[in-house]
């Protein structure tokens, strides 16, 4: 699953490289258009080729890569404008695809899955609005880091546990276990951040009313 994102509006602090940000050929940015491409490949793999094992597999490849694109932006100061864009888009992209997936495969439960996409569509419709309301920027809780971090686990864990084999029966132990707390922990951070949003709104608006020579006078 996706990282809560974070919301840069008029209230964020300016960026220290601004040329830099116009960059579009990155090593962070071929990262993310790689995973991209892995995306039908997935779908591929479990629809076309019927090889549910690997389809299990290269998810959980690309579940555990999540961070690589935005470590990498970061620790050599590849930061770009198109990153910011392309990293929750592919994020986003990669989970719909997934959970839709594994639910018409039958590998999770109904509720698990809508639980899951439902959640998503919340926090995606947020950044949005709060984007363009002009809100400042947003840090990533710690509950939304967990909870994301063992859906990722979870999600190709019900994928390579669906079957007869007895292993296989284990492993779905191990995919509940992981994705009960995460669901929950992911839902605790989506009403986590409604009190967070609401202040980031209220910073950024301020903030650009402030270094509005226009509206300062008007008041």
């Amino acid at each position: 699953m996706a990282d809560d994102p974070i919301v840069a509006g008029s209230g964020a602090p300016p960026s220290t490289d601004a040329a830099g940000l116009d960059r579009i050929l990155t090593v962070p940015n071929a990262v993310t258009t790689l995973r991209l491409a892995c995306i039908p490949l997935f779908v591929w793999l479990l629809f076309g080729a019927h090889r549910q094992t690997a389809a299990g597999l290269l998810l959980g490849v690309l579940g555990a890569t999540d961070w690589v694109d935005g470590y990498v932006a970061r620790r050599w100061h590849q930061v770009s404008t198109l990153g910011k864009v392309l990293d929750p888009a592919a994020d986003r992209i990669l989970v719909a695809t997934a959970v839709i997936s594994i639910l018409v495969v039958g590998a999770v439960p109904l509720w698990f899955g809508v639980a899951t996409i439902v959640r998503e569509v919340l926090v995606s419709v947020a950044v949005v609005l709060l984007a363009a309301l002009g809100a400042e920027r947003i840090d990533v809780l710690w509950v939304g880091k967990a909870g994301t971090f063992g859906l990722m686990v979870a999600y190709p864990l019900f994928l390579l546990a669906h079957g007869p084999a007895g292993w296989q029966h284990a492993l779905e132990v191990v995919a509940w276990l992981c994705g009960l707390p995460a669901l929950t922990l992911a839902w605790i951070a989506a009403a986590s951040y409604v009190p967070v949003a609401r202040r980031a709104l209220a910073h950024g608006r301020a903030g650009r009313v402030g270094t509005d020579p226009g509206a300062a006078a008007a008041r």
